[in-house]
């Protein structure tokens, strides 16, 4: 079964960008309202809110009365950062060599000490994983010679 792609148009972009900034949850009238830049349609917000829940980025968060009826609230299921990092992963299938080209970017950029530190604990947790994992096999292998 293939993974549900999770890559937003730029129109969605622009509607997940507004829930982020806005850090609460958004009726799609209160979309319409902050977006007075776009030329936008209820329609068309409807259209773009039903296809972000089915790629599974924003949810129906509750309801708020209107002035007649209720209306569904929608938040982002991920923050900022976690969708980036998601559509590095989905659009170009990170290996070892473009996660070193990101982690070399990221180290270009003005960060402070503790940010090394914390990335210095990530590598270390990764290595001792990788050192685990790898003593595993290596101990599983030497039992299946030892049964030959």
């Amino acid at each position: 079964m293939r993974r549900k792609s999770k890559k937003a148009t730029e129109s969605e972009r622009e509607v997940l960008e507004l829930l982020w900034q806005e850090d609460r949850p958004l009726t799609t009238g209160e979309i319409v309202a902050l977006s007075e830049d776009k030329t936008w349609k209820p329609s068309y917000i409807h259209l773009m809110i039903n296809s972000l829940l089915k790629k599974g980025v924003i949810e129906v968060s509750g309801f708020k009365q209107t002035v007649k009826n209720y209306a569904r609230t929608f938040s982002p299921t991920m923050t900022r950062e976690e969708y980036s990092i998601h559509q590095l992963r989905e659009e170009n299938n990170l290996t070892s060599s473009s996660l070193s080209l990101l982690f070399g970017a990221l180290m270009e950029e003005d960060i402070d000490r503790d940010t090394i530190d914390r990335l210095s604990d990530m590598l270390e947790k990764k290595r001792k994983e990788l050192d685990e994992a790898s003593s595993e096999v290596q101990e599983a292998s030497s039992g299946v010679q030892e049964e030959e």
